[in-house]
């Protein structure tokens, strides 16, 4: 699966004279997907009344975009790869440009819930060809710091989009949020047409198209019986069946993955406990910042009573926390002193702390969310730099596209399933507060009608109490999984630390490179397992990468 040195044509990338220009072009772009992502959070009262869309139709209007690109991640990445970046980015864009169109012109939920999926088409393409684009403009000097921008407009963009979908909420109308990315996609089309250099990996890897359909349909089963065991009961034949046909479906895509040639997914990396660890914190840190957003706007509307735009900037905090501690750089160098799991570790408990303060502090008042916001944001700004350079060191680097790719759909699949999951925790304990409202299709519809004052006050108490045990979920399960992935983390530094060491002490007993030699050649003989290329010989266009499969 891993191609041969000899069959790779890119060369080892050389800074573009206008490197920094088309940095700022990509990270427009990137921004502007990754908006999308919590933008409409602020818009969701907007939205239950002119589109009489219910608390179902909202989760679906979030979870279509990031479910759909999350699906698509890495079949867009490959995809990217056999054909050409600078294509697959301009086609990203002209994709997301009409879904913004769509979207921003509905009429209904249905509408602007296709709308949205046809947007995560669009947005998974350029997720995975921007960070291509980086690695191939910048030489290895300045690459890190690119990645480093790269990194912290997706920080940006997640944290931002209640703040900028409010001020433009403020002004126009909620089809504006989406009208609005058509003047910046036709910008980016032509400045990356006139810009980008064009590159491809020669024969590459073939799209996995089947698998790309299983995970989608595997992850949308799951979260929809997510989000529909309070309505229909988690014991009900409907979510038990959906919850067989997800499991049944993300089974199959496993399997398919392992007996292909030319996997999306390849199964290998997930022995590796560094991977792991780095990946189950991505999926955390979604899991806790997408669905405490979503619910958090609600509660700052509908509760406390605030319009789109307070609302939005009363999540700002958040947001210029995690810009200005990565523009500082402070993680990376917590990283170098002390190690990349002590400072997962301290990220992850930043982040369920600030859950916590945000359950216990902010039910009645703006002052305990704002602590619990600023914290919050102070774990993600250092969580993410540690977990992207422990995925990044723990793949080949002739995998590292694949690598961020995996990165990239786990923190969006984390994202839908923290909206599903403390979603549903909110309405379970809000229905069982207060029995009469269940059947309303939303909280306004709820309110709208209540018999009363003293009636449509219960209602806010029973939706700030779910609003409390929902957090408290989260800071749970992001604290478990924090301290978990820091120590799969340790374990598999302490794992290549002794290997090294061995492997040290083996080449200090070795007694003539001509042996050395003589012992290279036996090991890649017939009938071998050690792959040419870590035998110590050059890899010849004949020689199989790995003990699994052709070379790509």
């Amino acid at each position: 699966m891993t191609a041969p040195a000899a069959e790779r044509p890119d060369p080892a990338p050389q800074g573009h004279p206008q490197r920094w220009l088309i940095l700022g072009v990509i990270c427009l772009a990137q921004l502007t997907v990754l908006l999308d992502n919590t933008v409409l959070n602020v818009a969701i009262p907007s939205l239950t009344t002119e589109l009489h869309a219910s608390t179902a139709d909202v989760q679906w209007m979030i979870n279509a975009y990031s479910l759909v690109q999350a699906g698509l991640l890495l079949t867009a990445g490959s995809a990217a790869d056999r054909y050409g970046r600078k294509k697959m980015l301009m086609v990203g864009l002209a994709l997301f440009g009409i879904g913004s169109l769509v979207a921003g012109l509905s009429q209904s939920s249905g509408q602007l819930i296709a709308a949205r999926a046809g947007m995560g088409v669009g947005g998974a393409l350029l997720l995975t060809t921007t960070l291509a684009v980086v690695v191939q403009i910048f030489d290895d000097a300045e690459r890190v710091k690119a990645i480093g921008i790269w990194s912290t407009v997706s920080s940006l963009g997640f944290a931002a989009g209640p703040l900028f979908g409010g001020f433009v909420l403020d002004h126009f109308w909620w089809g504006a949020i989406f009208l609005i990315n058509i003047p910046v996609a036709l910008i980016a089309l032509a400045a990356v047409f006139r810009l980008v250099p064009e590159s491809k990996s020669g024969r590459g890897e073939r799209p996995d198209l089947l698998g790309a359909l299983l995970s989608t349909i595997g992850m949308s089963a799951v979260v929809f019986a997510i989000i529909s065991g309070p309505e229909h009961g988690w014991a009900s034949g409907r979510v038990l069946l959906t919850v067989f046909i997800g499991v049944a479906v993300m089974t199959g895509f496993v399997l398919w993955e392992l007996r292909i040639p030319h996997p999306m997914l390849d199964m290998h990396f997930f022995r590796n406990q560094k991977f792991i660890g780095a990946v189950a914190g991505a999926i955390l840190v979604a899991f806790g910042m997408g669905g405490s957003l979503f619910l958090l706007t609600q509660h700052l509307q509908f509760v406390l009573g605030y319009g789109p735009l307070e609302a939005g900037l009363r999540t700002a905090p958040m947001a210029l926390t995690v810009v200005a501690l990565n523009l500082t750089g402070l993680g990376a160098r917590l990283v170098r002193k002390a190690g990349t799991p002590v400072v997962i570790a301290a990220g992850m408990s930043c982040l369920a702390a600030g859950l916590a303060a945000i359950a216990l502090l902010g039910r009645h008042g703006y002052g305990g969310m704002l602590l619990g916001l600023v914290v919050m944001g102070a774990g993600i700004a250092l969580a993410m730099p540690a977990m992207a350079n422990a995925i990044m060191s723990a793949i080949p680097p002739e995998k590292a596209g694949v690598g961020a790719g995996v990165n990239g759909t786990l923190a969006e699949f984390g994202n839908g399933l923290g909206v599903a999951v403390l979603g549903a925790v909110m309405n379970a304990r809000f229905a069982a507060l207060v029995p009469a409202a269940v059947g309303a299709a939303s909280l306004p519809a709820a309110l709208a009608a209540a018999d009363g004052p003293a009636a449509r006050e219960q209602i806010k108490d029973a939706f700030a109490s779910g609003l409390e045990v929902s957090q408290l979920a989260g800071a749970v399960a992001v604290l478990a999984g924090g301290l978990l992935a820091a120590l799969l983390l340790r374990r598999a530094e302490r794992a290549e630390a002794s290997a090294a060491g061995a492997a040290a002490g083996t080449t200090a007993g070795a007694t003539a490179p001509a042996a050395a030699d003589a012992t290279a050649e036996e090991t890649t003989g017939a009938g071998s397992d050690v792959p040419a290329e870590r035998a110590g010989r050059p890899v010849k266009a004949g020689d199989r990468s790995d003990s699994t499969g052709p070379a790509a």
